[in-house]
């Protein structure tokens, strides 16, 4: 009897323990500025002593303007996040903007770190995710309009529109991570055996060795 009613307490704490666990840990102190020269191994950053922290690392410019889009994709994903800005760190947030010239793609991808909102600033946009049932879910979304994505589940963002479009996304993490599908599966080092991907898509090698030319990181 004790041990069966330790047994489910046990299950019972867990249970209520488990939305703690399911975003970055809390901050233990005001501030804990990430220092990434400290060669200290942690999950996020060891914190930079009090007295180097300056307004700087709690600033970042790069939002203010459009991104180049010039790209196979006609997007490009400019981050805010600790790694851009070190004040973040233990805070639990980030952000981002994402500028799409007419036409442009945001390709399918995870955040396996964080949930997504995303809020228009101009342009219109065909956005969506997938549940794990293969339920997509799909708006068309328009200046001053936001859309969520939920954590770990593939979603995108396009442009049908023949005119520029961005958005600015927040994150519930401050370094949500980011996997495109199509290049995490035909660029990844090293590479996932063509075995694999002609089983799993039902294609042959050539069609394989196609995809994996396509996009493959340009030489500079």
């Amino acid at each position: 009897m004790g041990v069966t009613f330790v047994g489910a307490f046990c299950v019972v704490l867990v249970a209520l323990a488990t939305p703690a666990l399911g975003n970055d840990p809390d901050m233990l102190q005001d501030v804990c500025v990430a220092d990434p020269t400290s060669g200290i191994m942690v999950n996020g950053f060891a914190c930079k002593k009090a007295a180097n922290i300056t307004e700087a690392d709690f600033f970042f410019a790069g939002l203010s303007k459009p991104g180049m889009t010039n790209n196979t994709m006609g997007s490009l994903v400019t981050g805010a996040n600790v790694e851009k800005i070190p004040g973040l760190n233990t805070l639990g947030v980030s952000m981002s903007r994402i500028d799409f010239a007419p036409g442009g793609l945001n390709p399918p991808h995870i955040h396996p770190r964080a949930t997504e909102m995303v809020f228009v600033l101009y342009g219109e946009l065909d956005v969506g995710f997938l549940t794990t049932s293969n339920k997509l879910i799909s708006k068309h979304i328009m200046p001053g309009e936001t859309f969520v994505f939920p954590k770990g589940l593939i979603h995108f963002q396009k442009n049908n529109a023949e005119k520029p479009a961005a958005v600015i996304s927040a994150f519930n993490s401050q370094l949500p991570g980011t996997q495109s599908i199509a290049a995490t599966l035909f660029t990844s080092t090293p590479a996932v055996p063509n075995n694999v991907l002609t089983k799993a898509f039902q294609v042959g090698t050539k069609e394989i060795n196609k995809i994996r030319a396509k996009l493959a990181p340009k030489k500079s």
